[in-house]
């Protein structure tokens, strides 16, 4: 496996670098986000670690022009913000996974390890509920054969949808498997993006896909159980 190590703190980055190699992993480092900007596109990686506090270039930055240049690339943030709103702009722009400092390797290897599981290619890699489809590895959706512009965290979303489509999902399965965050996270994030989908996905079609199951959650489909709205 080869890592892209972002870490303009120098002793963390050689610990960082002596831990992956000692899991027989290819490390490149970069110090600080211009360096990592450049980086980015120059080759390809298996996993990419990312401080989001960074000289010359914010990690948030970084992180986009990663999205930009590699879309299907595991990143993990590293960093010291802790609260809830810096979370859920990390995950939404494209971050899968999230490490707060101070932290033990062994979190984040095991975190390493479950991305790689998630982000194996799926041996379903096309998913359709009616006219709509998911291509999951070019990381493209489609309507009627007209794309469909997602951000990352709605096509994550849509994704998740789809693999249980004719079932309800509840807001505590949608904010653990997509936004990798606690249920009892008291947020309105999920109810924000499924919104930001239905405009996406069924504005201008009559047959509307995705529905609020009152109550209960929300559920994408041909037909939707009773409580639909």
């Amino acid at each position: 496996m080869r890592v892209l190590i972002v870490e303009d703190d120098a002793p963390l980055r050689q610990y960082l670098q002596k831990s992956f190699q000692a899991m027989h992993c290819q490390t490149v480092l970069a110090a600080d986000g211009e360096q990592a900007f450049d980086m980015a596109g120059q080759d390809s990686y298996d996993f990419v670690i990312l401080d989001l506090n960074l000289p010359k270039r914010d990690g948030l930055e970084v992180l986009r022009e990663i999205r930009v240049r590699n879309p299907a690339v595991p990143v993990l943030a590293l960093t010291s913000r802790r609260e809830v709103q810096d979370r859920v702009r990390t995950l939404d722009l494209g971050a899968d996974d999230y490490l707060s400092k101070p932290f033990a390797f062994a979190e984040l290897s095991a975190r390493i390890r479950a991305l790689a599981r998630r982000t194996r290619q799926p041996a379903n890699h096309q998913l359709q509920v009616g006219d709509l489809e998911v291509n999951r590895i070019e990381r493209r959706a489609t309507r009627g054969g007209k794309p469909i512009d997602l951000t990352p965290k709605e096509l994550a979303l849509l994704e998740y949808l789809m693999e249980h489509a004719g079932t309800c999902v509840t807001r505590a399965m949608i904010i653990e498997n997509v936004w990798k965050m606690h249920s009892e996270t008291v947020t309105n994030v999920v109810d924000v993006y499924v919104n930001y989908l239905r405009r996406k996905v069924d504005d201008g079609f009559e047959l509307k896909l995705i529905h609020t199951i009152r109550g209960a959650g929300y559920q994408i489909g041909l037909a939707a159980s009773n409580g639909v709205r």
